[in-house]
C-alpha cells in the first residue's frame, strides 16, 4: 500500500483548487501594481500622450525627450546633477549603515541584557513612534544648530539615523531567539560581541532587510534636512534638487510636466530595486511575525 503524504499547501503543477486563489489575489495584484506600471510608463511620454483625454495607461510612442530635458535642465543649473547624485548616495549609505547597526546593538541589550532602565528606554522608543517628523522640527532644528551642524553632511545623517520602528520591528525579532542558546554561548567562552555578531545578527536578517528598506525611503526621499539645515547647495540631496527643479519647471509651462515624470521615476526605481533584491527577506518577516 502506498505511503501516506499528507496535504501538500504549494502543489507542483496547476491544479483546479488554485482557481479561487488566482481569483482573490489577481485585484490585489492589479491594485499594488498598476500605480508602478504606470509610473515608468509615464516617464516615457511625449508631450501629446501627456495630456492626451482620456489619459493613455500606456504610451504608445516611448520617448527620451522627458529625460533629456532633464537633463539640459540640470545643465543650466550651477552645480552638476552628479554632485546631488553623490550627496544622496553617501547620505543614504551612511544613514542606512549606521540605523541598522545602532538599531540591532540596541535591540540585542533591551531585548537579552539586564540592566535598569531597560522598559523605561523601550517605553520611550514606543512613544515615539507617534511622533512625526514636523512634531519635533523646531527641537531637532535647535539641536543642529547647536551642535554646530549647519551646513555639513552631518545635518543630513545624525537626524535620521534613530528610526523607532526599526528597533522596535528588530527587537520583536531577537525577543524569540532562546535565551538556552545565548547561555550556550557563553558557556562556550563567546563574548557579548562575540554572540551579537555569530549568533544574533544571522538569525535576524530578515528583521534588518526589512528595516533596511524602511530606512532606505526615509532617507532617499527626504527633503527636511536639506530644506532646514542646509544652506549650500553643493550638500544638498537629489531629491531635494528634483523637487525644486520640478517645482521651478512646472510653474508657467506645459513642457514641464514631462521633466516632472521623469524625475518621479528617477527618484522610484531605487526602491523598487532594493524591494526586489530583498524581497525574500521581507516575506520572511512576515512569516515570522506570526510565529511564537
Amino acid at each position: 500500500m502506498a505511503a501516506y503524504k499528507g496535504h501538500r499547501m504549494n502543489p507542483d503543477k496547476f491544479d483546479k483548487g488554485q482557481i479561487k486563489i488566482y481569483l482573490l489575489v489577481l485585484p490585489m495584484v492589479l491594485l499594488c501594481g498598476l500605480p508602478i506600471i504606470f509610473i515608468i510608463f509615464h516617464a516615457f511620454k511625449p508631450m501629446e500622450e501627456l495630456f492626451a483625454f482620456p489619459p493613455k495607461f500606456i504610451t504608445t510612442h516611448p520617448t527620451l525627450d522627458n529625460f533629456r530635458k532633464l537633463m539640459k535642465a540640470s545643465r543650466s543649473a550651477g552645480i552638476p546633477l552628479a554632485k546631488y547624485v553623490f550627496n544622496s548616495i553617501f547620505i543614504t549609505v551612511v544613514v542606512v549603515l549606521g540605523s541598522l547597526l545602532f538599531s540591532t546593538m540596541a535591540a540585542y541589550a533591551l531585548s537579552k541584557l539586564k540592566f535598569k532602565g531597560r522598559n523605561v528606554m523601550m517605553q520611550i522608543n514606543q512613544i515615539a513612534l507617534m511622533f512625526v517628523s514636523v512634531a519635533v522640527m523646531i527641537p531637532r532644528y535647535l539641536v543642529v544648530n547647536k551642535l554646530g551642524m549647519i551646513d555639513t553632511y552631518w545635518a543630513e545623517i545624525l537626524p535620521l539615523i534613530a528610526l523607532p520602528v526599526g528597533l522596535f520591528l528588530i527587537k520583536q525579532f531577537v525577543d524569540q531567539v532562546p535565551d538556552s542558546l545565548i547561555e550556550a554561548a557563553y558557556m562556550d567562552g563567546a563574548r557579548e560581541w562575540q554572540i551579537y555578531l555569530k549568533v544574533i545578527i544571522p538569525l535576524i536578517k530578515p528583521a534588518i532587510a526589512t528595516a533596511a528598506i524602511l530606512v532606505f525611503q526615509q532617507v532617499w526621499t527626504n527633503l527636511e534636512t536639506s530644506n532646514y539645515y542646509i544652506n549650500d547647495d553643493s550638500l544638498k540631496s537629489l531629491a531635494f534638487y528634483m523637487n525644486t527643479l520640478t517645482s521651478t519647471t512646472t510653474t508657467n509651462t506645459v513642457a514641464g510636466q514631462g521633466i516632472a515624470a521623469a524625475a518621479s521615476l528617477i527618484m522610484f526605481l531605487p526602491n523598487l530595486i532594493l524591494f526586489c533584491i530583498l524581497q525574500k527577506n521581507v516575506m520572511n518577516t512576515m512569516a515570522h511575525s506570526g510565529i511564537k
